[in-house]
């Protein structure tokens, strides 16, 4: 049984993965920077207009995984309103400077996030030894790690991801996401074993914007459109669950 999950930046996108067949949404801000907590009213309109699990994710800024006392404290905060909201789990990653997991503040979340779901994310893909922190994060009481084989894509990371998987044994599941793609996915689920993906499923709307200021650029970002917007499309969504559950089925 495959499981398909879609990392949607706005609630456009979540209603799109769940037209798609999806069954888990990580909802997010700021995709460009890996992903960052949405708004208040962007996790309540999604909850408020699609039914499948929605988790979104809990990370008060950009950069690394090293969080402060008072970035802690909005994170717990954070957990607090998704739970208000009626998410069904939030998604973490928490590392100490090191480059382990942090246990004792990840154990915490996992705690005040009960009885939702916790996902710990690629943070994973940050620690310093992989089969060390798979056990740790096991120990945590997190019931995914979000993972693409300590590489930049899933597809580059199947190694890793095989061995994961196969330690895991079953005691918390490995998600395969980053790069995951319709012509891919068929491979992943095949030289992996995973049973769990993640992908966004999106490409670019054009802007219905008709003046544009030739002189000014406000991401300035290279390969991002500047009058385009993000959205995960449902064709899309289907296509990769279709290719997946026919692999599997192999």
């Amino acid at each position: 049984m495959i499981t398909l999950e879609i990392c949607a930046g706005s609630v456009a996108s979540c209603i799109a993965a769940e037209q798609g067949g999806a069954h888990r949404i990580e909802l997010c801000d700021n995709l460009l920077e890996g992903g960052t907590t949405p708004s208040y009213a962007t996790i309540a309109l999604a909850r408020e207009n699609v039914k499948i699990d929605l988790y979104p994710i809990i990370r008060p800024r950009g950069g690394d995984f090293l969080y402060d006392d008072l970035e802690f404290s909005i994170m717990q905060k954070d957990i607090a309103v998704c739970k208000q909201l009626g998410c069904n789990g939030v998604v973490i990653g928490l590392l100490t400077a090191d480059g382990r997991v942090d246990l004792p503040r990840t154990k915490m979340l996992v705690e005040q996030a009960w009885p939702m779901g916790v996902t710990f994310h690629r943070a994973f893909d940050m620690t310093a030894d992989p089969l060390q922190a798979l056990e740790d994060v096991i120990e945590t009481g997190c019931e995914r790690i979000l993972t693409s084989g300590q590489r930049n894509t899933a597809p580059e990371g199947t190694d890793l991801l095989k061995t994961l998987v196969k330690q895991a044994d079953g005691r918390i599941i490995i998600m395969a996401g980053s790069g995951v793609r319709a012509n891919n996915i068929a491979l992943l689920v095949k030289e992996t074993g995973a049973v769990e993906f993640h992908t966004t499923a999106r490409s670019y709307i054009e802007s219905g914007m008709k003046y544009r200021n030739p002189h000014v650029s406000m991401g300035g970002i290279p390969g991002v459109p500047e009058y385009g917007i993000s959205q995960t499309q449902v064709q899309d969504v289907k296509l990769i669950l279709e290719l997946a559950q026919q692999a599997a089925a192999e």
